[in-house]
């Protein structure tokens, strides 16, 4: 297929644009490089502006003949949209809004969507489930939810025919094609990674979450597991598979000290870390139920904490 991947210079997106190009689809990336790195994506097209540029999208769509739109393009920091909601609304909300007015115009109506498990907010349900209730507790998250609505109400009018995909917590590197998280990225096992190189300790939020060992739980992904998950997710909807959410995950919850542990046996080192009090937005528990990811699209995880830490270790600093 012809495929549009918004934000395919970013970290998850570069990834699956690998993936993507491995099962034969034809790619056009675009992306604002605010945050991506065009060397991630090794001759694949890239075009340089944003989705909130209808005009531009527009072009693109009928230029290239794209059947099919894969959309990562988003800022992802909890502690940013706490900051500058604003930023984030317009960016996130915004940007996705204008790229569904350009899809419409052009009669493009596969889309497969990133979303997040930060909809869930604090689940009471575990594992969750993708009908659990939807309370984000924090502006990225609101943002997140406000376009998956925009997306159900569109599916509903024949305008799109998606495929929602609720990442839980990306994590892992693809060392063999130089493609990972860049050291300084805000997520927890980057974090880690740069604390066992020399960087500054970790902070854990929270010693005192009625968990195992006292520190949150989440769910943590590879993300090969996540781009190998886009690539089904197109190839279903492309045969004409009905509008779907999906959660995608491990399946199994690990705790912060866990991941530390993990990164400590990859490394070979100790990981410096410090306590902090609890951020505001954090739930105590969360990890997916992933079972109608593998019911629709026959997907599952293959790779295991341990390979997360070491596929990260072995890309630091690339």
């Amino acid at each position: 297929m012809r495929v549009l991947v918004t934000g395919g210079a970013g970290y998850v997106g570069s990834v699956a644009v690998h993936a993507l190009r491995a099962a034969g689809h034809h790619l056009v990336v675009l992306d604002t490089l605010e945050r991506g790195r065009p060397d991630r994506l090794d001759g694949v097209r890239l075009v340089v502006g944003d989705v909130a540029d209808v005009r531009l999208v527009g072009a693109l769509l009928r230029d290239e003949g794209i059947e099919a739109v894969l959309h990562f393009a988003a800022y992802r920091s909890v502690e940013e949209s706490m900051a500058d909601p604003l930023r984030y609304h317009l960016n996130n909300v915004g940007g996705a809004l204008c790229l569904f007015e350009a899809m419409a115009g052009c009669g493009v109506r596969l889309l497969v969507h990133s979303s997040t498990c930060a909809v869930y907010g604090s689940p009471r349900d575990l594992p969750v489930p993708e009908d659990a209730p939807l309370r984000p507790m924090n502006p990225y998250a609101t943002g997140k939810h406000m376009v998956e609505q925009a997306i159900e109400d569109l599916a509903a009018a024949g305008v799109l025919k998606p495929v929602v995909l609720r990442y839980f917590n990306a994590a892992g590197s693809a060392p063999e094609l130089g493609l990972g998280e860049a050291p300084g990225s805000a997520s927890l096992v980057a974090m880690v990674i740069d604390a066992a190189a020399g960087g500054a300790p970790l902070r854990v939020f929270g010693l005192d979450y009625e968990t195992r060992d006292g520190t949150a739980i989440r769910d943590f992904v590879h993300v090969e597991d996540l781009a190998r998950a886009h690539v089904m997710a197109l190839e279903y909807v492309a045969s004409g598979g009905a509008p779907v959410t999906l959660n995608l995950g491990s399946g199994t919850g690990t705790t912060v000290l866990e991941v530390i542990h993990a990164v400590e046996r990859a490394s070979g080192r100790v990981v410096p870390w410090e306590p902090a009090p609890r951020r505001p937005g954090d739930p105590a528990e969360s990890w997916a139920d992933i079972r109608r990811a593998s019911s629709v699209l026959g997907w599952a995880p293959w790779r295991s904490l341990d390979d997360i830490a070491v596929s990260a270790w072995r890309n630091h600093g690339r």
